[in-house]
């Protein structure tokens, strides 16, 4: 438990309110969630500790992990003056440096770039000695420090005033991730849910073993195997051996399972748009022909993505780390089909450049997020007609 003396209050000492106050601070949030996780296994035998003792603590830790400019900001962080942010349904909250650099990162900056932007901006806050400001004019303000910084201008200042006319719009937000086992779907999907505070997110392999519990292996085999080796349902049908080379036959067997997903993926699809609600679906059988195929409306934004990796030894070595990452994947597997894997992964880069699907290289995570922030602001552009007086409304 967290004592406040002056307040005579105890509350539970969380690792979640550490971590985004060191975000603040201008933590990363993975090297925050690490000392935020440190600190709480440091007080496993501690009954209380109070909240100055708890901030010496973190002090402390942040000195001794070379980390002096966050030690300073973080030791100013109780004597910031406090500024109030009204949303659009007038309800107050507490402004927060970590969410608006998240924002920012939202529209493809990088850590560093949105820290910049955050700090100049909250720093007029201050200097003005602003108390109380609405979202939307912080929000202007924000367009207004983009398009005017050397460090950013119009371009950048515009991928902002896109993305907060859409985020103003209430329509839905669906990601379409594919790719080939290993290239790091779930990791990525993952990622740009947290981001983005998606809520819903659905694997095409969860929607694969729902369908194998209602249709048994006789009666459709292809369903159940991998994607990889779905060609060896379809080898011998009827005791009769079925025409065509291993590669024709691999993916036949791939296209056949994934048509069957395809119906489970849009009733995902469906219901994400009746219920008004983002969505990501990620899985290998995210096929440029599926997205072709689903129903299109003005107010839903699809975005496809087809992730890749490019060098089979570095494909190989992220298979491989399923195994003590993800215990229960069966690496061994994988690597015994890794050719399957390779020959399927090529077929789906080439659907998809044929398609006009943008193709990403994951090679860095926080490099293909911003990618993908920046596809699907580039497709938001498309559809934009608005202007920064409308999004944003008459300032003061």
């Amino acid at each position: 438990m967290v004592e406040d003396p002056d307040e005579r209050t105890q509350v539970p000492f969380l690792r979640g309110i550490l971590t985004r106050t060191l975000q603040d601070a201008g933590v990363t949030f993975e090297n925050a969630y690490a000392i935020a996780t440190d600190i709480r296994v440091s007080l496993d035998d501690t009954a209380s500790i109070t909240t100055e003792d708890l901030r010496k603590k973190v002090l402390s830790y942040l000195r001794e992990a070379k980390l002096p400019q966050a030690a300073q900001r973080y030791e100013t962080l109780g004597i910031t003056p406090t500024i109030t942010v009204t949303d659009q349904e007038g309800q107050p909250t507490p402004y927060s440096g970590a969410e608006h650099q998240r924002t920012l990162e939202t529209i493809g900056l990088d850590h560093d770039e949105a820290r910049t932007a955050m700090i100049e901006i909250r720093k007029h806050l201050i200097t003005r000695n602003v108390k109380e400001i609405s979202s939307r004019h912080l929000a202007h303000l924000t367009y207004r420090y983009l398009r005017k910084s050397s460090n950013f201008g119009p371009s950048v200042a515009h991928r902002w005033l896109v993305w907060m006319d859409f985020v103003r719009s209430g329509r839905p937000l669906v990601f379409m991730i594919g790719g080939t086992a290993g290239c790091g779907k779930s990791t990525i999907a993952t990622a740009l849910a947290n981001r983005l505070d998606i809520v819903r997110m659905q694997s095409t392999d969860m929607l694969r073993e729902v369908m194998r519990t209602m249709i048994p292996k006789r009666l459709l085999p292809v369903l159940h195997t991998s994607s990889f080796t779905a060609g060896s349902a379809l080898a011998y049908q009827d005791g009769i051996r079925q025409s065509g080379t291993s590669e024709e036959l691999l993916i036949r067997g791939y296209r056949t399972q994934a048509d069957l997903l395809s119906i489970a993926i849009e009733a995902a699809y469906e219901r994400a748009l009746r219920e008004r609600v983002s969505l990501i679906i990620e899985g290998v059988h995210i096929h440029p022909a599926l997205v072709e195929n689903l129903p299109r409306r003005d107010d839903v934004v699809v975005v496809p993505i087809m992730l890749g990796i490019l060098k089979r030894k570095q494909l190989q070595n992220r298979i491989k780390g399923r195994g003590t990452e993800v215990p229960g994947r069966r690496a061994q597997r994988y690597l015994e089909y890794f050719d399957h894997i390779w020959r399927l992964q090529s077929y789906l880069l080439s659907e998809a450049d044929r398609a006009n699907n943008p193709i990403i290289v994951n090679n860095d995570r926080d490099k293909v997020l911003r990618e993908i922030m920046r596809v699907a602001i580039g497709s938001l552009a498309t559809q934009f007609g608005s202007s920064a007086a409308k999004v944003f409304g008459k300032q003061e």
